[in-house]
This record gives structure tokens, sequence and C-alpha cells, in this order.
């Protein structure tokens, strides 16, 4: 037996604990890492990370609705009504710049339901808990958290009937627009004294909201719009106009159009179930 032969049947061989520790360092090194699961050409990938760009936009929206907790907190209720609306304004751009880079992505999409969660369904509601509903004890928390309920049971229920339903509508009034009418309600008033009047308005529009939006009331999405073809040139000098009147009283342009959208839904249910009268009277 040659010495080289004899060297090789000395040296001895990788132990299986050896092989378990390699991995287990592997697996420390990506305790922070998202990993996925995508098909390719009919095949499934595993990629690692996350997309930055609409993942940056979803943080953002998530961090305008944490903002407007803190600034209702702090008795600053005009800041936490505009933070909920940027936080809108966000959350309507990260899915469309994910789809427009193609870095659409599982992760991206539970993310953006959490952070929906915080911006339209917690954030909303709590700001018109500490603005007027903390005075009426166990109801006010009550009809707060019929709110912060039904906007949860209604992102359940969209990312569960997404591809099902159809696009043109929604089923239920959406949470941004329910966010919407809540904030609006705050951004409007949050200058009045406290009044009886008021702390009604308040408990019916955050109680029907939080109903609205568990509801099987059928709501125009505008998804089938075709924004990207030629319009008439008079299109641009409306475009202006709507911008002037926002920016004359937004607090109360953009809580009217809200409150309009939202009582359009069972107002066109109602018209769609009344009897027609036949043609022979």
């Amino acid at each position: 037996m040659t010495d080289e032969k004899k060297s090789a049947d000395m040296e001895p061989e990788s132990s299986p604990s050896a092989n378990t520790e390699k991995q287990t360092s592997e697996d420390e090194l990506q305790i922070f890492e998202v990993v996925e699961e995508e098909l390719v050409e009919g095949a499934p990938v595993r990629r690692k990370g996350i997309y930055l760009l609409p993942n940056s936009l979803t943080t953002a929206s998530l961090f305008s609705g944490f903002y407007a907790i803190v600034s209702a907190a702090n008795g600053v209720f005009d800041n936490a009504a505009i933070a909920i609306f940027v936080s809108m304004i966000l959350d309507g751009l990260d899915g469309r710049v994910a789809r427009m880079t193609n870095t659409q992505s599982k992760f991206g999409e539970e993310y953006d339901s959490l952070a929906d969660m915080v911006a339209f369904g917690v954030a909303p509601g709590l700001v018109a808990f500490f603005w007027s509903l903390n005075n009426l004890g166990k109801v006010g928390w009550a009809i707060t958290f019929i709110y912060v309920a039904g906007a949860a049971l209604r992102l359940a229920r969209f990312n569960t009937q997404i591809g099902s339903v159809d696009k043109k509508y929604f089923v239920g009034l959406a949470s941004p627009s329910a966010a919407a009418c809540v904030a609006g309600l705050v951004w409007c008033f949050h200058q009045f004294e406290p009044s009886s009047w008021l702390t009604l308005l308040t408990m019916v529009v955050v109680g029907g909201t939080g109903i609205l939006m568990v509801s099987n009331i059928l709501y125009r999405s505008f998804k089938d719009l075709n924004l990207r073809g030629r319009v008439p040139f008079a299109a641009i000098l409306l475009v202006v106009l709507i911008f002037v009147v926002i920016a004359l009283d937004p607090a109360t342009v953009l809580f009217s159009i809200f409150l309009m959208y939202a009582l359009s839904g069972p107002v066109r249910a109602i018209f769609r179930k009344k009897p027609r009268r036949s043609a022979g009277g």
C-alpha cells in the first residue's frame, strides 16, 4: 500500500455533527431573511429578500397611521386627520408602483394589509375616540371597537375575495374611504366646542362606516377608468378646477366627497331593490 493511499485512508471523514453545525450556522445567518417561493415559467423558484421601493411606501403609510394615533393622544387632532389622508395617498402609490416596476410579492401583499389595518382601522378609530367618543364611557369605546373590528373583517374578506369578484365594485365600503369619512369629520369640526349634536354625529359616522365596511353593499371601485387614453383638452381644466376647490377648504371638501361616496352605496341598493312599475301602469 503506498503512502498516499495510507494518508487518504487515515483522513477522517466529515462527521454528521460537523454538517449539522454548518447547517445551523447558515440558518443563523438567514434568521432575518425573507424567503419566498415564486413561479417562474411554471417552475417554483425560491428567492431571498424583499423589494425596497414598494415596501418603503407601505412603511411610510404605516408611519402616517402611527403618527395620527400619537397626534390624537396629544390633542393635535387636525394633524392626526391630515396624517390619515397622507396615509391614503401612500397606500394608493405602493400597489401602483409595485405593478409598474414588476415588484409584486406575497410579502408586500401581507405587509400592505397589516399597514392598512393600522392606518385605516386602528388610527381613525382612536382619533375619533380621543376627540369625542371618550366622553361616552363604555358606549364610546364600544362604537370605536365596532369600527376597528369592521375594518379588520373588511380587510380579511377583501384578501379572500381577490380574483373572485368583479373589479368594478367593492363589496362593502373600502377601509380607506371609511377612514377618510372619520378623518374628514375630525378635521372639519376639531375646533368646535364639544356638544351633544357633534357627539351624535361622530357616533353615526364612526359606527355607520364600521357597519358599511362589513356589509354586502356594492360600491364603485373606479378601477375600470382608463387613465392612459387620450381625453379632450377640457379635461385638464376640470382637474385644475377640482384642485382649486379642494385647496379652498380641504377639510370640508374631502369630508363631503367621501361622505357622499359612503352614502352612495346604500342609496343605489335601495333604488336597485325598488320594484319597477309595469308598462301597463
